[in-house]
């Protein structure tokens, strides 16, 4: 029982400490006059990915790839099919025609990536599936390029666009702030490694199945929350925005710096759940042309719930 204790706690602090890092970030940020725009794109967007990152450079340093690989396969579906699915039945969500035909597709060029890098080696050379540490060096570019896209597009937005008012700290407490922030990162990042790794064995059941039904959507919580938060606030650029940042993010720089830490042994089954990503990407650019244009709908966003559980009851069933 004690180690569900430690895997919920893991939860917690990982979560907690990356709402600590943001907030003394940003204020550090605020006060050598980075723009709210330029804080929001950056230290906003890199820790709420920060739980992922955390426990996918874990699972790779502890060399157990499955989890690592799952765990970001499996935040990457609740973004998509919950996050999106619940926040378009709080309110109707109105997609900006630059998400609807550059990040989305980039999104979807993301996930070809990775599926292309994961295999190539099987397909070509008969070799063992794995993401090498050239193809981290490949991922990591690849955000780069985004990174470059995203302070390009932020030249042209008022710098008022940022979802909230970053806090006025001072110095002392900023510090304090990281520092908490950064040490609940690694002490909730490794405990939930290490339980979800000590779970697995107690029920018999793979690694991947634990990072697609546990981690992966544990670690992407902020996200979710970020998400039906700003559906609420009828904020729907953020809600659509951050849920797609979030799977670029997730794919280019945490798995391409795992990978690039260390070569992942990649698990063909996991190709049915990459393809399934994909299609759902696919979908929600596909939905975007049916009913309303350019609209995810609520009847549209109920359908997205129904194909996370029948997904779950798949999960359930191949485990």
């Amino acid at each position: 029982m004690s180690v569900y204790i430690f895997l919920v706690l893991g939860f917690i602090i990982l979560i907690g400490g990356a709402n600590f890092l943001v907030e003394g970030g940003a204020a550090v940020a605020k006060r050598f006059n980075v723009s709210n725009l330029v804080i929001g794109l950056t230290i906003v967007a890199f820790g709420t990915s920060a739980p992922e990152f955390i426990v996918t450079l874990f699972a790779s340093i502890g060399g157990a790839s499955d989890l690592a690989i799952a765990n970001i396969v499996g935040s990457v579906v609740t973004n998509i099919l919950l996050g999106l699915g619940i926040a378009a039945i709080i309110y109707p969500l109105s997609v900006r025609r630059g998400t609807v035909w550059k990040e989305i597709p980039l999104s979807l060029l993301a996930i070809m990536v990775l599926i292309i890098l994961a295999n190539d080696q099987w397909v070509i050379g008969g070799g063992i599936p794995q993401l090498s540490w050239t193809d981290g060096i490949a991922l990591l570019s690849f955000f780069g390029i985004f990174m470059y896209y995203t302070f390009g597009i932020s030249k042209a937005k008022a710098d008022d666009t940022v979802p909230e008012e970053v806090k006025d700290l001072s110095n002392s407490r900023s510090i304090v702030y990281i520092v908490l922030g950064i040490g609940a990162l690694f002490l909730g990042g490794k405990w939930i490694v290490d339980s979800a790794t000590v779970i697995a064995a107690q029920l018999g059941v793979s690694q991947t199945l634990i990072g697609l039904i546990v981690t992966g959507p544990g670690t992407s919580l902020p996200e979710l929350a970020a998400t039906v938060i700003a559906a609420r606030k009828k904020n729907v650029d953020m809600a659509v925005g951050g849920v797609i940042g979030s799977n670029i993010f997730n794919i280019f720089l945490i798995l391409g710096a795992s990978a690039a830490v260390g070569s992942l042994a990649y698990d063909p089954a996991l190709n049915i759940d990459l393809l399934l990503i994909f299609g759902a990407s696919v979908l929600l650019f596909a939905t975007l042309f049916i009913g309303k244009r350019h609209h995810i709908e609520r009847w549209q966003g109920v359908g997205f719930l129904v194909m996370y559980v029948i997904y779950l009851g798949h999960l359930f069933y191949r485990g």
